[in-house]
């Protein structure tokens, strides 16, 4: 096989750009030649100490492609950002997406039982939320033989997908990855659908709203062969590429990078006529523990959770027989990566995208939003609860941000820091840290004046302990002591 090598400017992949997205002009700009070098070079390393036949990269930054490149040969010619490769398990964040539409829809929530929307499952009592996050203690894998190299065919009624012990561990106790549970998320999008496959809502709800033409359940041309590469011997051997019939949802699809480029904008940005920032946001909090001793990963709803070099990265890995692929987004940086290869093993492909994200944040960190005043007139109620406060001797900072959302911060390098939500009957609600979901009040005088702050039972005053203040248990009448 020949090894061809092909990169793409920023222009050339400006349909990459959501339609709703607004950055500065310099997230948009061409990255550096340093930077292109050193991620060409990355990309170089691992196609070809992976032994790969083929692969391709792609890095997204302000919410557009701006750098892909190709290694190897697919059939003859190097590939590119618009050849197809099979993506495994990245097919499950897109499960994932249509799940929490119908969750923002009101059609289920999150702690429903699976089995009060679907009838015949093997675990009625599991939560939807436990099936997304690989806690439903459901078994790995769907019932032989081995689902991936063989045809759905061979099992083509739901109950055709367990075994006699379908339960392996006890329902959200413990991360326990199971295929056959995004099996069922799929049944559950077509239940709630109406019947509609799950193939055809995705088309209908999120590739086509999302301009990704070239996601599909099968592969379409120019699309990479999966091979298996011998491990002893440069030689390779053509795999198999099943329809996996009712497996499909946690792997059937095909992608590019160049769809995956807009897939990894998507999920670092939202877009509303998909599933709102704030719903993603809510995929990327850990759902549960991982497994092991290293605390570096994890999985939240429909996304794998990983630390890297002091960076949290969500996305997902997948693998189907002949290939392997990868995608990592970080939404401090607002960057993202993708890698596809067409190969069963070799490449560590999620280390891989993950240090072509790093590698444009190391080099070219993210330039700030250029700091704004709140648009509109100021309350001057909200502007006077603003300043210093106490809770009992320690000192925080509160502050008004946009459209009346208040943050706490603690002064002394020990507190909770929490942002606040306003909400319609005068109280803000928690969205962080600890205080997330607990209600901060206002407490008043009868002369109308503050008295104190109420957050979750904790009383913050304006002094530092002040026998005047409203202490719970009271202030000593001695007062402070030198």
């Amino acid at each position: 096989m020949t090894i061809g090598e092909s990169t793409q400017s920023h222009e050339t992949v400006a349909a990459g750009l959501l339609p709703q997205v607004a950055a500065a002009p310099e997230e948009f700009a061409e990255l550096l030649p340093r930077t292109r070098r050193a991620l060409l070079h990355r990309l170089a390393v691992g196609q070809s100490e992976g032994r790969a036949p083929s692969m391709t990269g792609a890095v997204v930054r302000g919410g557009r492609t701006v750098w892909t490149a190709g290694r190897g040969s697919v059939e003859g010619e190097a590939p590119h950002g618009e050849t197809q490769y099979r993506i495994g398990s990245l097919t499950k964040t897109f499960v994932a997406v249509l799940v929490m539409r119908l969750r923002d829809e009101g059609l289920l929530g999150l702690e429903d039982p699976v089995g009060g929307h679907l009838d015949g499952t093997p675990v009625p009592d599991a939560t939807i939320a436990q099936l997304l996050a690989h806690s439903s203690g459901l078994t790995a894998e769907a019932r032989g033989p081995w689902w991936e190299r063989t045809t759905g065919a061979l099992r083509p009624e739901p109950a055709d997908l367990f075994g006699e012990r379908p339960h392996r561990l006890p329902a959200g106790r413990r991360h326990h990855y199971s295929n056959p549970g995004y099996a069922l998320l799929g049944a559950l999008v077509e239940r709630l659908r109406g019947g509609t496959p799950w193939g055809e809502v995705l088309r209908n709800e999120v590739l086509e709203p999302l301009t990704m033409g070239r996601t599909t359940l099968g592969p379409e041309r120019p699309h990479a062969s999966g091979w298996a590469v011998h491990p002893w011997a440069d030689a390779v051997l053509p795999e198999p590429a099943e329809d996996t019939g009712l497996m499909g949802p946690a792997g059937q699809l095909w992608s590019t990078a160049e769809d995956l480029c807009r897939w990894a904008a998507f999920l670092l940005r939202g877009d509303e006529r998909v599933l709102g920032a704030a719903s993603l946001a809510e995929m990327r909090r850990p759902a549960v523990p991982s497994e092991g001793n290293a605390w570096d990963a994890g999985y939240g709803l429909g996304l794998q959770l990983v630390r890297r070099e002091g960076r949290l990265l969500a996305g997902h890995v997948g693998s189907m027989p002949g290939f392997l692929a990868a995608l990592w987004t970080d939404p401090e940086e607002d960057v993202a990566a993708v890698v596809l290869a067409n190969c069963t093993s070799g490449p560590a492909v999620a280390a891989l995208a993950a240090d072509l994200a790093g590698t444009v944040s190391e080099l070219e960190p993210r330039i700030p939003e250029p700091w704004r005043p709140v648009p509109g007139p100021l309350d001057p109620d909200l502007l006077a609860l603003t300043g210093p406060w106490y809770w009992g001797a320690n000192p925080h900072l509160l502050r008004l941000r946009a459209r009346g959302g208040l943050e706490l911060t603690p002064l002394s390098g020990t507190g909770r820091l929490s942002r606040f939500r306003a909400e319609e009957d005068g109280t803000w609600t928690g969205l962080d840290g600890y205080y997330a979901g607990e209600t901060l009040r206002v407490v008043r005088k009868r002369d109308g004046s503050v008295s104190h702050l109420d957050l979750a039972t904790f009383v913050f005053t304006r002094g530092p302990y002040e026998p005047s203040d409203a202490v719970p248990g009271g202030v000593d009448p001695q007062g402070w002591r030198v």
